[in-house]
C-alpha cells in the first residue's frame, strides 16, 4: 500500500488482521487462502460526493459525502451512516473494513461498508438537518437499494437523521423499501435496535465470564467501567444493572463521571443521561445543576476517559470512539484489576494496547484479562439491523422479546465461533483462555475468502 497516501487508521484495522492470520496456523492448514488477502483489502467502490445545503439564515453551506462499498461476498453492503467533523477516507476505510468480517461473525447475510460525511449535526436545527440529509441522499440514492446496499446510523445519525434520509430516498425513487435500518418502530424499524448493540456486548461479555469461571460466575457483583453515554453506552449500563453489576464510570468527550462509592450508576441516572444527550447538552451540565445529586456520588474529571481512574474494576466496556484506550490505560486497567475487556466500540483500543492484554492472558493466563474485540463484542448493532432487514422482507414486525432471544442467540454463537476457532488455529497452553481477536479474525476472514473465492473475485 506503499503507492497510497497514510490511512493511519485503516492501515491499523487492516495490520491487526494479517499479523494474526500470519501468526497462526491458517496459512499452513489452508496457503491458498492466503491469496485472497491482497482482493479483500481494497473496497470494490468508493463513492465521493459533495453536499451542497442551505442554512436558517439562506446561506450555502458545502460538505463532502462518502460512501465506502467495500466487499458483498455475503450479502448487499452493511454499514453505518457518521455525521461528524472528523470523518474522512481513512476512518471510513477502517470501519468498512471491520465491518466485513463483523457482519460475517454475525451469521447473517450481509457484506460491508460504511460511509457519512464531515457535517457536524451539533448545533444545527432540525430544518437544517432535514435539508442537509435531503441534499446528502440526492446523491448517495443513486447508489444504495435494499439488495445493493442498506446503510444504518452510527455517531451523529441517530433516528432524526435516519428518518429524513428514508424520506428522501422515498421521494427521490418513489420506492417505499428497506433501503435503511434503525427505522422508527411506525414504519418499519425494528424492537430492540436503538439497545442492540449495548445488549449484545453484554451478552458476549457474559459467555467470557462464565466460560473463564466454567459457569460459576456472572455479573452479578461485577464492578464494571463503561466509557462513551450514547446508545451503546447506556443500554450496555442498563443490561449490567439488571443482571446485578455495578456501573462505576460514564464519559463523553468533555470529560468522564466515576461513582466514588460502592453505589455506582442506578436505572434513573442513566435514563437522565439519556435525556441530557437526546438535547446534546455535555455530562458537565448535569453535574453542575443545581438540584443534581451527582455531585455526592460522582467525580467528574474534565477531559478525561475514565480507565485511570477506577480503583478496583472487573470489566471495561470501552464504548465512545476508536482507539479510546492507550497502552498506558490498558496497564493501569489491569493494575485495578480488570479481568475482562470488549469493546462496544469500533476499534476501541490502540494496536499497543491490545498487545498488552494479549501479554496479560498469556503470561498470567486464567488470572489475565481477557479481551473480546469490536467486531465480535459488539456486532449485536448490526445483527439486529439484519433482522431489520429480514422483517422489512416479510413485511412483519416482531415483539421485543422475540428479537431479544435471536439477538442473544447470535451474540451466543458468535462467542463459541470465536473461541473454537483460535483452538482450532492456536497452540493454547495449559490453563490459559484462548485469544478471542485471533478467533474472531480467523473465523471471519475464511467465512468472507471462501464466499469470494466462489464467486471468482479471487482463485
Amino acid at each position: 500500500m506503499s503507492n497510497y497516501p497514510r490511512e493511519p487508521e485503516f492501515e491499523q484495522a487492516y495490520n491487526e488482521l494479517v499479523s494474526t492470520l500470519e501468526n497462526s496456523r491458517l496459512f499452513q492448514v489452508s496457503p491458498e487462502l492466503k491469496g485472497c488477502l491482497p482482493v479483500v483489502a481494497i473496497p470494490e467502490r468508493i463513492i465521493q460526493f459533495r453536499v451542497v445545503w442551505e442554512d436558517d439564515s439562506g446561506k450555502l453551506q458545502v460538505n463532502r459525502g462518502y460512501r465506502v462499498q467495500f466487499n458483498s461476498a455475503l450479502g448487499p453492503y452493511k454499514g453505518g451512516l457518521r455525521f461528524h467533523p472528523t470523518v474522512n477516507l481513512s476512518i471510513l476505510k477502517f470501519l468498512g473494513f471491520e465491518q466485513i468480517f463483523k457482519n460475517a461473525l454475525t451469521g447473517l447475510n450481509m457484506g460491508g461498508g460504511k460511509g457519512g460525511s464531515d457535517f457536524d449535526p451539533k448545533g444545527k436545527s432540525d430544518n437544517e438537518i432535514r435539508r442537509f440529509c435531503y441534499a446528502f441522499m440526492k446523491e448517495l440514492s443513486k447508489h444504495i437499494g435494499q439488495f445493493t446496499d442498506v446503510p444504518a446510523g452510527d455517531i451523529g445519525v441517530g433516528g432524526r437523521e435516519v428518518g429524513y434520509m428514508f424520506g428522501a430516498y422515498k421521494s427521490y425513487k418513489n420506492s417505499w423499501e428497506g433501503v435503511i435500518t434503525g427505522k422508527g418502530g411506525a414504519w418499519g424499524g425494528s424492537l430492540i435496535r436503538p439497545e442492540a448493540t449495548g445488549y449484545g456486548l453484554v451478552y458476549y461479555v457474559a459467555h467470557m465470564i462464565s466460560y473463564a469461571s466454567g459457569g460459576k460466575s456472572s455479573f452479578e457483583g461485577k464492578r464494571v467501567a463503561i466509557s462513551g453515554s450514547g446508545n451503546v453506552a447506556q443500554y450496555a449500563a442498563l443490561k449490567v444493572i439488571e443482571l446485578g453489576g455495578t456501573v462505576i464510570s460514564l464519559s463523553d468527550s468533555k470529560g468522564a463521571l466515576i461513582a466514588t462509592g460502592e453505589e455506582g450508576f442506578n436505572q434513573d441516572d442513566v435514563n437522565m443521561i439519556a435525556e441530557c444527550k437526546l438535547k446534546r447538552q455535555a455530562l458537565d451540565s448535569l453535574y453542575s445543576a443545581e438540584d443534581s445529586t451527582f455531585p455526592s456520588r460522582f467525580k467528574y474529571l474534565p477531559g478525561e476517559r475514565p480507565w485511570t481512574h477506577v480503583e478496583r474494576v472487573d470489566v471495561a466496556l470501552p464504548s465512545a470512539t476508536q482507539n479510546e484506550v492507550s497502552e498506558d490505560e490498558a496497564k493501569a486497567l489491569i493494575a485495578a484489576g480488570c479481568k475482562f475487556l470488549a469493546e462496544g466500540s469500533n476499534m476501541g483500543s490502540t494496536q499497543e494496547a491490545i498487545d498488552v492484554y494479549e501479554a496479560d492472558r498469556k503470561e498470567r493466563k486464567a488470572e489475565g484479562l481477557w479481551y473480546g474485540p469490536a467486531k465480535a463484542a459488539n456486532c449485536g448493532g448490526v445483527a439486529v439491523s439484519g433482522l431489520e432487514m429480514a422483517q422489512n422482507s416479510q413485511r412483519v414486525s416482531w415483539t421485543s422479546e422475540q428479537v431479544d432471544k435471536e439477538l442473544a442467540g447470535i451474540m451466543e454463537r458468535c462467542f463459541w465461533n470465536c473461541l473454537n476457532t483460535a483452538k482450532e488455529y492456536y497452540d493454547i497452553a495449559e490453563g490459559e483462555l484462548p485469544s478471542l481477536v485471533a478467533g474472531a479474525n480467523i473465523a471471519g476472514y475464511v467465512k468472507v475468502a471462501k464466499a469470494m473465492h466462489d464467486h471468482g473475485d479471487w482463485f
